[in-house]
């Protein structure tokens, strides 16, 4: 049997830790999935769309998630847009409930949800040339960092739907409904889908690992406390149109898998800052240990490399934490097989919050080196809605458009 390549501790640590393309703290996404079983009761499970936030975001992970990127045609304006939203929340509100969206041509799909939600997001462009107004908390363009590797297939649109949930079949059909009835005032630019593991097919509360087998993170505010509050929702009165939303950036990561498995046991976990049998931080010995940045080994080296990804995307100020929802994703491109991570985070400030994050870890994180960003895009999600309202309804009246 082939001796596995090793990677000199030493020689690793001088070598810096620039590398082909940066990729963002998705690798310590934590895994909200709520792995009870799955049963047929809970292919009857539904998550509530109407609320003060959109759901979604809150929501405990689901096994599966397709996102799709439209752009408004040309000759759509703020009413038409006022129309397409009210149509995909009635969609939305009727699917996630378990009930056939109108004129939907196979009704018997929308029966077993299994935890199905869609959430929807605004582009930049939607705020500076459809509604042409600013309210606090819209999105403006992400600047690029200087190791991204974008490709244009994957960048920004000016609408996001998200559709989320625990069944392939469920996901399907409300996806194939949505863009359905987007399709009169849209083009879709693409689709991009993900997965956890299965549901059910690990112990409950347990961490999920992403396609570099690391485990895929432990660190994330919790739903229902003032620090999720304050992390992920845009604040504000009750009367801004914004209040309540989050902003949600998108970014595709591409995994070079090939040179990963060249990377000895040793050396993936220098360049993670974890260990790879329970995710722990190098120096500690359980997945949720704080890790302890000044302790150093017995040749007086630093036990969690300050160029590691656990370190760079690690902040001394609390208030840049965000919420990771990332999902793995495989398949073909190019011709070529391709995999990595479709990174998902939402936040209150993209630009207090994230860009901090990302730019620490483009200037120097080891893991550049075997992953690359290849995709990216930013959208305003807003406030959830009553029942009879639709997602953005606030945001459009405040805008004079009726």
């Amino acid at each position: 049997m082939a001796r596995e390549p090793k990677v000199d501790r030493r020689r690793l640590l001088q070598g810096g830790a620039v590398g082909a393309a940066g990729a963002v703290g998705g690798w310590f996404a934590r895994d909200l999935t709520d792995s009870s079983g799955s049963t047929a009761a809970d292919a009857r499970r539904t998550e509530p769309f109407h609320g003060r936030h959109q759901a979604g975001i809150a929501t405990g992970s689901q096994a599966l998630t397709s996102v799709l990127g439209l752009d408004l045609r040309a000759d759509a304006g703020a009413p038409a847009l006022a129309r397409l939203l009210r149509l995909l929340s009635d969609d939305a509100a009727r699917l996630t409930a378990a009930r056939p969206a109108l004129a939907d041509v196979a009704p018997e799909l929308a029966v077993t949800p299994s935890r199905l939600t869609v959430t929807l997001g605004l582009g930049p462009r939607v705020f500076t040339e459809v509604l042409r107004t600013s309210p606090r908390g819209a999105v403006t363009p992400l600047r690029s960092f200087r190791t991204d590797a974008l490709d244009a297939r994957w960048g920004q649109t000016d609408l996001l739907v998200q559709v989320s949930g625990d069944d392939p079949v469920a996901l399907s059909h409300a996806r194939t409904v949505l863009l359905r009835d987007a399709r009169a005032f849209t083009a879709t630019r693409w689709v991009q889908d993900g997965f956890h593991s299965a549901r059910g097919s690990q112990p409950e509360g347990s961490t999920g690992r992403n396609l570099m087998g690391q485990v895929d993170g432990t660190v994330n505010p919790v739903p229902g406390t003032a620090d999720f509050d304050e992390l992920v929702w845009i604040d504000g009165a009750a009367g801004e149109p914004l209040a309540g939303g989050s902003q949600l950036v998108v970014r595709r990561i591409a995994m070079d898998l090939d040179g990963w498995e060249k990377v000895d046991r040793a050396g993936r976990e220098l360049t993670i800052g974890r260990r790879l049998d329970n995710g722990a931080p190098l120096s500690g010995r359980r997945e949720r240990d704080d890790p302890d940045f000044e302790a150093v080994d017995r040749l007086g080296l630093p036990v969690i490399d300050a160029a590691s990804h656990l370190r760079r995307a690690r902040s001394e100020d609390r208030s840049q934490r965000i919420l990771r929802k990332a999902y793995n994703y495989d398949g073909v491109e190019g011709g070529k097989a391709a995999a990595g991570l479709l990174f998902c985070s939402f936040q209150a400030d993209i630009e207090r919050q994230f860009v901090p994050l990302q730019q620490r870890i483009a200037d120097s994180d080891r893991l550049n080196r075997w992953v690359s960003t290849i995709g990216s895009a930013v959208y305003t999600v807003p406030p959830g809605c009553s029942a009879g309202g639709f997602v953005g309804d606030r945001l459009l009246a405040a805008a004079g458009v009726r």
